[in-house]
């Protein structure tokens, strides 16, 4: 979801935009103010509960901040205001479906997970289940949606960055995606969960801040009308411009285009539920209750912030205009930073890209420790050492499972800088929904749900997700017909290998995970375990159990 920070990567020849000594300044003092509070927060990280789920110490409304700190990336922000500015109505569409989807999340998994699991969805996953096969499935799952996410923010930090500090050239924008992921080692290797829930809470409380400051002030710029809003956007955007207020602008020209539209929305939509970063918050609060007001309160702050991208993206188009939004570095996802130094010049411009920079680096060292536990819980207290490890030894391999996967995400972020990054955070939704979402589904709700039917659902929705996003023409044949030029992720427009048209598997791997776990479920000659179920069942909705099993 990253993609508006992402982009950002492929600016053409790094332009200097502000002044970069205001720009390391807000940013120098940003990364001082969390290390400290991060230091603060690392005393008591003793335990597993405390190093994964913060001890469960934090209430309703501090993790639902942390939430919308972890949820609300660049892309909400860069990528959206831009999508609305050049867009409109479509643009505004993706503000929709990510709002949206957190009330699937909040009628469907985030009581029950906490009162099942203890620190991972595995834990949810394998309660009634084989547990080791099932672990390694869920394991694997996490670590792909983890490792397409990280890629995406660590490039879309490298460009971010490097535009604002007038910083070019490869080499130099791979040692600003090298700093920012020493930083993301640091923050997660310190602090825990602990340390990262409140650089998401600040982060939070930081973006939304900004976005309602400049909301108010593009506003002012109208006379507090929204009506003369769009009418400003309207007459910027030249002939045509009346399509900025009516559907069909971007997702309306084909039928194709409409199908990628739908399957995107339910990747979106159903992908949320099913990404690991943030199922994980929910074992943060010490109960079942905790856990849904903490996602009543995100819902609020984040769909509070999605009706701030409506003003700004109009505002963008309106003050900045569609022609030189789509000639600036990072094109359409300059719109933000383009409004922000049309409203308050440079200073402006330093405290949102700050913002924007805080967005990154709070969601990678979010998905980065939702990764070492996935590896260090899963696959080594349980499937390697089959339970037999003490909660120290689990947090040691914990914290080198941090340093390794900063490294990969590094040197990732390095080979991604420059390239069609949107499509991995697509790809990130895209699997969540159809490797994760199905099994978490069948497993609190289906009686019968056996073993074979939670690997016949994860790895068939893995894998075919994967092919399908490799054949589709968000990798190759994807050509712009004006200017010739390559839309692909392999920039060389000789080479297609694309064999659907379709650029995002939602519609076809999501539905497919689901069928594959009824298919693996009713062809396997596994015993069904209607005790287990039933035990499940009562701690899902009570809560009764819940939190003997948080206890090592």
């Amino acid at each position: 979801m990253s993609a508006g920070g992402a982009v950002l990567a492929a600016a053409t020849e790094s332009e200097q935009v502000g002044s970069p000594a205001v720009n390391i300044a807000i940013f120098g003092a940003f990364v001082l103010v969390t290390l400290v509070i991060v230091f603060r927060a690392s005393r008591n990280n003793s335990t597993a509960a405390d190093y994964y789920a913060a001890g469960r110490s934090f209430t309703g409304p501090q993790n639902g901040t942390a939430i919308a700190g972890d949820y609300l990336s660049a892309a909400s922000f860069l990528g959206i205001c831009g999508a609305i500015a050049l867009n409109g109505y479509d643009g505004f569409l993706y503000s929709v479906g990510f709002l949206v989807a957190w009330l699937v999340a909040l009628l469907l998994v985030a009581e029950l997970l906490r009162n099942t699991g203890r620190f991972t969805m595995a834990d949810v996953l394998s309660f009634r289940l084989k547990q080791r096969p099932v672990r390694m499935a869920a394991a694997l799952s996490t670590l792909a949606v983890v490792f397409f996410y990280l890629l995406a923010q660590m490039a879309g930090a490298g460009g971010l960055v490097a535009l604002l500090l007038g910083v070019e050239g490869v080499a130099a924008q791979g040692l600003v995606i090298a700093v920012v992921g020493a930083l993301m080692i640091l923050y997660v290797l310190v602090g825990g969960m602990k340390g990262t829930t409140w650089v998401q809470i600040i982060k939070a409380i930081l973006l939304i801040a900004g976005a309602a400051v400049m909301t108010l002030w593009v506003l002012a710029k109208f006379g507090f009308n929204l009506s003369d809003l769009l009418q400003g956007a309207i007459d910027k955007a030249g002939p045509g411009g009346e399509s900025l207020i009516e559907p069909g602008r971007q997702y309306g020209v084909s039928a194709m285009s409409q199908l990628n539209f739908l399957s995107l929305a339910l990747a979106l939509v159903l992908g949320t539920a099913g990404l690991p970063h943030v199922l994980m918050r929910f074992y943060t609060v010490p109960s079942a209750k905790e856990a849904r007001r903490s996602v009543v309160w995100a819902i609020w702050l984040i769909g509070i912030f999605y009706l701030f991208t409506l003003v700004l993206g109009y505002g963008a188009g309106a003050l900045v205009g569609p022609e030189a939004i789509k000639a600036a570095p990072g094109g359409v996802n300059s719109a933000a930073p383009l409004l922000a130094y049309e409203l308050g010049g440079e200073i402006l411009l330093g405290l949102i890209s700050a913002v924007a920079f805080a967005t990154i680096l709070a969601v990678v060292a979010g998905l980065t420790i939702t990764a070492a536990a996935s590896f260090a819980h899963d696959i080594y207290a349980n499937v390697i050492k089959r339970g037999e490890v003490r909660p120290d030894g689990e947090v040691k391999v914990a914290r080198i499972t941090v340093i390794a996967i900063g490294v990969l995400a590094i040197i990732g972020g390095i080979f991604a800088n420059g390239q069609n990054v949107a499509f991995l955070v697509a790809l990130a939704f895209a699997v969540a929904a159809s490797a994760n979402l199905p099994t978490i589904i069948y497993s609190l709700f289906w009686k019968r749900f056996n073993t074979s039917g939670a690997l016949w659902s994860m790895y068939g929705g893995l894998i075919s997700c994967i092919v399908l996003i490799a054949f589709s023409p968000v990798v190759s044949g994807k050509v712009d017909p004006a200017t010739g030029k390559s839309l692909s992720m392999i920039k060389d427009v000789t080479v297609d290998f694309h064999l659907i048209p379709l650029e995002n598997p939602g519609l076809i791997s999501i539905p497919l995970a689901f069928l594959l776990g009824i298919v693996g479920t009713l062809l396997s000659k596994e015993k069904p375990h209607p005790e287990k179920f039933a035990e499940m069942e009562v701690r899902s909705l009570t809560g009764a159990g819940a939190e003997k099993a948080t206890v090592h």
